[in-house]
Parts: structure tokens; sequence; C-alpha cells
């Protein structure tokens, strides 16, 4: 890979990082449009707990991975806020790098296979021949 390439893979691999591992802590806290739509028809309090009415939302349960150690945008043990977002973030631009990476990695590997001795021979061959006659 050529330097120029290097370099702007690192670059952009800095930028995520610094948007996953700061930026992701200022994000809204509000509900995005899928919270915001399941809760049409229920009443809410401050807590954003369901206190009358009725909606999809009161059908939720946990999810099975909610004791995961990276679930709910945060890093479990982790007592501060600022820097279990960050981490959590950073964990998984770093994860989802190295899964992207290890792919393409992959992919190339398998594109670069050399022809067998006999397919080479074979193909020298022909060019010649349609050099001679043509």
């Amino acid at each position: 890979m050529k330097n120029r390439s290097w370099a702007f893979l690192a670059g952009g691999l800095l930028v995520a990082l610094l948007l996953a591992g700061v930026v992701s802590n200022y994000a809204s806290s509000h509900p995005d449009g899928l919270d915001s739509s399941l809760l049409k028809g229920c009443t809410v309090d401050a807590d954003d707990n369901i206190v009358g009415g009725s909606c999809p939302a009161q059908q939720a349960r946990d999810h099975e991975l909610g004791d995961s150690p990276l679930a709910d945008y945060g890093v479990r043990g982790v007592e501060n806020s600022f820097l279990s977002t960050g981490l959590s973030g950073v964990l998984g631009v770093l994860l989802t790098f190295a899964v992207g990476a290890g792919g393409f990695w992959l992919l190339r590997r398998r594109g670069t296979t050399t022809p067998a001795e006999g397919d080479a021979a074979t193909s020298t061959d022909d060019r010649r021949h349609a050099d001679a006659n043509g």
C-alpha cells in the first residue's frame, strides 16, 4: 500500500476515534425517532417512565445482551459516565476497524492467486502462436 493510502487510513481512523471517544459524549440524550414514535400515545414523566396511556413501548423488555460489557453506550465497571461512553466508542471503532481490515485482508489474499505452472506455460504458448499467425 502506498504511503498516501496509509496516511489517509490513519487519518480516518484518528477522526473516527476522536468522534467516538470525545464527541459522542455531547450527543443528545433525548429519545431518537424510533424511541419517540414508540412512546406516542403514552404519558411519560421527567425520567421517561411511562405513567399512563397506551403505546408500543409498554411491550418493551430488556435485551438478552443488556448485561454485556459494552451495553447502553458504556463500559460496565467504569463509574465515570464521560469516560465510560468515550471508552465504549473507542473500543467499538477499534473492533469495527479490526473486523473490516481482516475482511479486506482475506479478500485481497483470495484475489491474488497465481495461475498454476501449466496454465502459465499454456497461456505463453498461446500468445506466441497468436503472434506468429497474427
